[in-house]
């Protein structure tokens, strides 16, 4: 341990920090002699040592993990400079350098708001989660469908009847259920990158939460003690218990019973409700004024109420018709996002709700969810979780309990006022829905497995792989945002990968351009290392984008005027990420998608498997720069040359003697 101690106290930079040395220092810090422990905490710089020094555990803070750095802030604007030279021209880059030599100064409006900001921050577990979750999502005035509610595509399903889909949903309902209940045991495995373990606490936010629409901005509604789910059937809503009294799930028999009586019920009534669930897809401020028309009506209010305070809501979606030149997957894509339109199924949910699980009468099955309160990585462990419990648990051997309460009908009525924002907000969703352009990849020539084999993070690789197919059909590196998250802090949500850097650059560039292949071998492995050196910082909570946006909303705060770092040509340019991707990764075919983050953009979203890739892809088609096949296309084309090409200048494969 000495060695490594020796080799720690020699760092400057905290992105010097690999994951070995962090593997380090934790032992250090946590476990080393009093000594070690010492010299650690004398020598190293503060900001790098407070990513791994422990906390007590408190309520707030039940696995005493540490708290979310404010990084220095020379650190972040020497990063940033380095991440803005791919979008600028010379005369560009040196206005930017100058502004940020004016902004770092001593005596400057950046050194002011950096100590604002650790002053904030040390009256807070986490100084960025609160802002993260009302700027990021509470206060986002745009529709949650598409633009931040992403859909899960599970393995299609072959239903012979409609029993057949009936018995599935029952066996879905209670996979939830049965992982809803491990978390109120604590029998969740905690997380970890290397030893170091991540918080788990959005994991209790998954089931139970909704977020509630308001005007300017949302609330959440947490309800993790609720013993009932909501089915959407029809456009209408049923509360339906799935714990007795006693607090017992019911069967999967007793579910499927429930789900009947909804099917009869609905059949047998002559009045139905408004199709309110279609609000919900409406820009927040219209969905808002709309909600406060809605519970004016005490009845509403009540029946609204259980919907919110459900564990979860399940949809019976009808039949989506096959877009021209698309496939199952690809309607699949679009039923999980938006439902399809006024005429489909958008109207069949509550987009409100964390957790939407979907089955369609064609085999199309998986979810959307509400973003506000968790990121994919939880969503996706439950996803495994519900894919094996059916694919594993054939028969029904739960156990019947006693003292099930019936389902209840929760209806909904319209007044004239929000009859004419269920006008406006069909409007706005069948022209948003035709407007998504959808794809998917499914590569299978290989996954991680080889990319392991050539010494590269295969999530790196990927990465650079999007970034070459962008500028093969662009012409133009693309601001490129990938997600990566800080849950080795108390409350951690994300922090920006910024993947496009002078060394994506030059790699994309020699691909379409250069004609020696070994050379191409060589600035993949540098834009591959770039981007998995900004990895390690950006899960240590030493990126650009939550840093800046910190010293943005603490001037804010404080009435003071926003730096004319804010207006600048690198900032806009860096910021306006024409690639937005997420690895999610699944065990299974399964795979995450959502819209792109502006119109002329991408959303790339994707699951690596050890032997194949899915990728879930999205453009706006009312922009005439962007195209979905296209990209899917170019994408598989890039995939493949960049495996030749190692395959005959990269590592070779080892010996299995």
């Amino acid at each position: 341990m000495f060695t490594d101690l020796i080799q720690l106290l020699s760092i400057q930079n905290p992105e010097e920090v690999d994951f070995k040395m962090l593997r380090c220092l934790y032992n250090i810090t946590q476990k080393g002699a009093l000594q070690e422990r010492a010299l650690v905490e004398h020598f190293l710089r503060p900001n790098v040592c407070s990513a791994l020094k422990r906390q007590k555990a408190t309520i707030t803070n039940p696995q005493g993990l540490p708290y979310l750095p404010v990084p220095k802030l020379e650190d972040t604007l020497n990063k940033y400079l380095k991440s803005v030279e791919p979008h600028l021209d010379q005369a560009a880059l040196l206005k930017t350098q100058e502004l940020v030599k004016k902004f770092s100064a001593p005596g400057s409006v950046g050194e002011k708001l950096q100590k604002l900001l650790e002053e904030h921050a040390s009256k807070k577990e986490n100084w960025l989660s609160d802002w993260w979750l009302q700027c990021a999502y509470l206060e986002y005035r745009d529709p949650v469908v598409v633009w931040s509610s992403p859909g899960l595509v599970f393995p299609q399903r072959k239903f012979e009847s409609e029993e057949d889909r009936l018995v599935f949903t029952s066996k879905v309902i209670s996979a939830a259920l049965a992982y809803k209940n491990l978390i109120d045991a604590k029998k969740i495995a905690v997380e970890y990158v290397g030893k170091m373990p991540l918080d788990m606490q959005q994991y209790n936010k998954i089931f139970g939460t909704c977020r509630i629409p308001g005007i300017e901005r949302d609330q959440l509604s947490l309800h993790p003690d609720s013993t009932h789910i909501v089915l959407v059937l029809d456009n209408e809503y049923y509360k339906i218990p799935v714990y007795n009294k006693q607090k017992q799930t019911l069967s999967e028999d007793q579910i499927l019973k429930q789900i009947k009586y909804c099917l009869n019920e609905s059949k047998s009534r002559k009045t139905k409700s408004a199709p309110v669930g279609l609000l919900s897809t409406d820009n927040r401020d219209n969905w808002g004024r709309a909600y406060a028309e809605l519970i004016d009506d005490p009845k509403n209010k009540s029946s609204i109420k259980e919907i919110q305070s459900s564990l979860f809501t399940l949809s019976l979606d009808k039949f989506l018709p096959t877009q021209e030149n698309a496939d199952d997957t690809i309607t699949a894509c679009h039923q999980l996002i938006h439902g399809g339109g006024s005429k489909y199924n958008s109207s069949n949910r509550w987009y409100d709700k964390t957790l939407q699980l979907i089955v369609g009468n064609t085999g199309i099955n998986g979810l959307t969810y509400e973003h506000s309160p968790a990121e994919g990585g939880p969503i996706a462990v439950l996803t495994d979780y519900i894919i094996n419990y059916v694919d594993t648990n054939r028969n029904d051997n739960s156990e019947n309990v006693n003292d099930v309460q019936p389902p209840e009908y929760l209806p909904v009525y319209a007044s004239s006022q929000v009859q004419q924002a269920l006008e406006t907000a069909a409007t706005n969703i069948d022209k948003l829905a035709a407007n998504l352009d959808m794809n998917y990849l499914h590569y299978t020539k290989y996954g991680k497995n080889f990319i392991k084999t050539q010494k590269m993070s295969p999530d790196s690789y990927v990465q650079m792989a999007i970034q070459y197919a962008f500028y093969r059909l662009h012409k133009v590196p693309a601001a490129h945002y990938e997600s990566a998250q800080t849950r080795l802090y108390v409350h951690g949500r994300t922090e920006t990968i910024r993947s496009c850097s002078s060394e994506s650059v030059a790699f994309a560039k020699e691909m379409t351009e250069g004609r020696n292949e070994k050379e191409k071998v060589e600035k993949l492995k540098a834009a591959v290392n770039a981007h998995k050196k900004y990895v390690a910082a950006a899960i240590q909570g030493y990126g650009v984008d939550r840093h800046l946006l910190g010293l943005k909303l603490i001037a804010k705060n404080n009435n003071l005027p926003l730096p004319e770092l804010y207006s600048d040509e690198g900032y806009k340019k860096s910021t306006h990420m024409r690639l937005s991707t997420s690895n999610v990764s699944s065990k299974y075919n399964a795979f995450m998608c959502y819209g792109p983050l502006v119109n002329d953009g991408y959303g790339c979203c994707y699951n690596l498997k050890n032997d194949d890739f899915w990728f879930g892809i999205s453009s706006m088609k009312d922009n005439p720069d962007t195209n979905s096949e296209r990209f899917r296309r170019v994408l598989e084309e890039c995939l493949t040359h960049m495996y030749e090409l190692l395959a005959k200048h990269g590592e070779p494969p080892k010996s299995k003697l």
